[in-house]
């Protein structure tokens, strides 16, 4: 038995016309964001997209069903209940079978999308290696999906809060393309760069298309990771944001706080020590990814992608 998605109104006439469609993930206005700035955001996203031509398409578990664009009540209930699971791609399964209602993380709407024939997703920044590692061999599902699923991911890097040396290095060994948009330097989400030059520049949406569709043609396995650095008005500067960074990791230590609880405490930890800016700076990426990620969609229907 072939497991059904739903499709919202807009995500099932555009399908049907052949018109561009943008995945989105719901994980960063479940959890990634208070209410309401959360439904602002996420509506705001979905306007940028219509904006440029573009169906949102924004993907989320409601009550064991699979959404691919939700409608206006359904994007409400993700925004404002505290009793939405967070559901990375190996928990599917068990989120339809045992009726959750969840927020897809990027590995989650990658696979999600791809099961869809959707083929550009755009998130604020992937998951990768964590910082202690050695110790906690905590690696985010994101680079395994990242590696097995052909498709545009379009995002600001990894999270800061993340070993980018060892994310970059991994995504190397798992054969993911990774492409810069105007820059060599692998973003690191709040900051435009980490300092580790290994991606290679692009200038144009035209060419990015291009990159994928060859990537698809050779039958290379993974994604076509394009990075795009946070707008420099916005950025908070790589010297101010790693010392932060590092008291917060010693202060997860501390606490002991463990598995999908780190990423939430890191956050909200950051969000204190910044004032509320890392909130401003994290909006501001994730909307920059999506106008990208429209423009790169809407150049891929147009040349028959």
């Amino acid at each position: 038995m072939s497991l059904k998605l739903k499709y919202s109104k807009e995500v099932e006439s555009a399908k049907n016309r052949h018109k561009p469609i943008l995945a989105l993930e719901s994980t960063i206005v479940a959890h990634g964001m208070p209410f309401p700035q959360n439904l602002d955001f996420a509506l705001e996203a979905e306007s940028i997209c219509k904006s440029l031509g573009v169906t949102p398409a924004t993907v989320a578990i409601i009550g064991g069903t699979i959404c691919v664009g939700l409608e206006k009540e359904e994007l409400d209930l993700i925004s404002r209940s505290n009793n939405i699971k967070k559901v990375s791609m190996r928990e599917l399964g068990l989120a339809v079978s045992l009726g959750w209602s969840g927020a897809t993380t990027v590995s989650s709407t990658m696979h999600v999308a791809k099961r869809a024939n959707i083929e550009v997703f755009a998130t604020g920044g992937i998951g990768g290696v964590h910082r202690d590692v050695d110790q906690s061999f905590d690696i985010s599902q994101d680079l395994a999906a990242l590696s097995r699923l052909s498709m545009v991911v379009v995002s600001a890097g990894a999270k800061s809060i993340l070993d980018l040396p060892k994310t970059v290095e991994l995504l190397e060994t798992l054969g993911v393309c990774m492409v810069g948009f105007k820059t060599n330097d692998f973003p690191s989400f709040y900051s435009r760069s980490s300092g580790i030059k290994k991606v290679t520049k692009v200038n144009s949406v035209e060419k990015i298309s291009e990159v994928f569709l060859n990537n698809r043609s050779l039958e290379t396995l993974g994604a076509t990771l394009v990075l795009n650095p946070t707008p420099a008005e916005s950025e908070i500067p790589l010297e101010i944001m790693d010392p932060i960074v590092r008291s917060a990791m010693a202060e997860l230590n501390k606490r002991k706080i463990e598995g999908k609880m780190v990423t939430p405490f890191l956050l909200s930890y950051i969000h204190e020590k910044t004032k509320g800016k890392s909130l401003d700076v994290n909006i501001s990426l994730a909307l920059n990814n999506v106008q990208l990620g429209a423009k790169i969609a809407k150049r891929l229907n147009a040349r028959g992608g």
